[in-house]
């Protein structure tokens, strides 16, 4: 890779770290759409549990991964509000980064056996054994060409 995507990507996950580490803790702390569609119907006390009404979020439940260590926007057992919503998404971009790396690095282009990125024996002066009869070394039928495993 060169040095210029090394640097586009270094600057990239810079950016992302710098708004999921600092501006997440800005972000608006009232309901999305999805979340107001739900509550439409109900009302609630000032510690935000229903206390009357009918709507959707009446039957919602706690997630299967409350518990875990990035559970609702921060970091278990970081008692600064501000310090643990910017470090789960600092450790959001970077595991998202590495798996992404990851899954890039095992489905990159690799050079098989002489063949380079830029085309069939690119650079490697004027082709011989083609099939081409105006090419040096070429043949009007492909007869002549030395396979592996031929005697000759």
């Amino acid at each position: 890779m060169r040095k210029r995507s090394w640097g586009f990507i270094g600057v990239g996950l810079l950016v992302a770290l710098l708004l999921a580490g600092v501006v997440s803790n800005y972000a608006s702390s009232h309901p999305d759409g999805l979340d107001s569609s739900l509550r439409e119907g109900c009302t609630f006390d000032a510690d935000d549990n229903v206390t009357g009404g009918d709507c959707p979020a009446r039957q919602a439940k706690e997630h299967e991964l409350a518990d875990s260590p990035l559970a609702d926007y921060g970091v278990r057992g970081i008692d600064n509000e501000f310090l643990s919503t910017g470090l789960s998404g600092v450790l959001g971009v970077l595991l998202t980064f590495a798996v992404g790396g990851g899954i890039f690095w095992l489905v990159r282009r690799r050079d098989g056996g002489g063949a380079t990125t830029r085309g069939v024996g690119a650079g490697d002066g004027p082709a011989t054994g083609s099939d081409d009869p105006d090419t040096p070394g070429g043949t009007t039928s492909g007869q002549g060409r030395a396979t592996a495993g031929s005697a000759g």
